[in-house]
């Protein structure tokens, strides 16, 4: 069975790991009803509107 000769050092592990941890940008898509940017599958912030019903009244 394969054994590593040495102790891999922390530097070198922090390296192999440094790309596992990055976040990326949230995906907005346009609401259909008022066009302002939002998350998918989430009810929209300005106008209120989730899949064409109203679920938060919104005063204007």
């Amino acid at each position: 069975m394969a054994v590593p000769k040495r102790k891999q050092s922390s530097a070198r592990q922090n390296k192999r790991r440094s790309s596992v941890w990055k976040m990326s940008a949230p995906t907005l898509v346009k609401c259909p009803k008022c066009g302002e940017l939002m998350v998918p599958h989430r009810v929209c912030g300005n106008c209120g509107y989730y899949k064409g019903r109203e679920v938060i009244k919104k005063e204007a």
